[in-house]
């Protein structure tokens, strides 16, 4: 038998990860068997174990790309010349929740909420996501620097909570589209504004 190349070998692991991402996004991680997985691949139990040792392989897989495009997204707006202003980032944190599930046949953000329950119960995923979102508040806090100082926020306003408050918005939005209602940008930016005009003082 041939032996299989580097990009191959890579399409059938990929393969394997979407297939169990299908099923997570369906069925829950603790629903969902190494049997249901081996199925979905249509490939053998051996040649799937060659690549994933067991279930929970496959769920730090799915945990690590979800948060790989939430990086992704923070990334691209770091990027943008000039700055995307603060309506801009909570548009595209809106857009990114409300579309991901229309780009494949699996739902990340639906393994996200999952991925949160079981980095409680690993100390390995409990502190890759931890890490994770201490690196989205540091890119959260330097777009807000960059507000401060293009004055698209006010001068003295302050980068960390501004990227606290944020960072905290992320997890609502995807409570919100499955467990509640969507959110949309507008209604969303609506309430800021006026939750910014408040008094703060107690």
């Amino acid at each position: 038998m041939p032996r299989l190349t580097d990009e191959r070998r890579e399409e059938r692991r990929r393969h394997i990860l979407t297939s169990a991402w299908t099923c997570f996004s369906a069925n829950g991680f603790h629903a969902t068997s190494m049997d249901d997985v081996i199925a979905a691949t249509g490939m053998s139990s051996s040649a799937v174990y060659r690549y994933f040792r067991s279930k929970d392989d496959l769920i730090d897989a799915a945990a690590d790309e979800a948060m790989t495009l939430v990086r992704s997204l923070f990334d691209g707006l770091l990027a943008q010349s000039p700055t995307a202003s603060p309506a801009q980032v909570v548009a595209a944190m809106v857009g990114e929740v409300r579309d991901r599930d229309a780009r494949s046949e699996y739902d990340l953000t639906r393994i996200a909420i999952q991925s949160w329950g079981e980095a409680l119960r690993r100390p390995g995923l409990e502190e890759r996501t931890r890490a994770f979102y201490l690196g989205v508040h540091g890119q959260l806090e330097e777009l807000a620097r960059r507000w401060c100082e293009e004055g698209q926020v006010p001068a003295d306003g302050d980068p960390r909570g501004i990227a606290t408050v944020l960072m905290t918005l992320m997890p609502g939005l995807l409570v919100g589209r499955h467990l509640v209602a969507p959110v949309s940008a507008e209604h969303l930016i609506a309430g800021l504004s006026s939750l910014g005009s408040a008094s703060w003082t107690s």
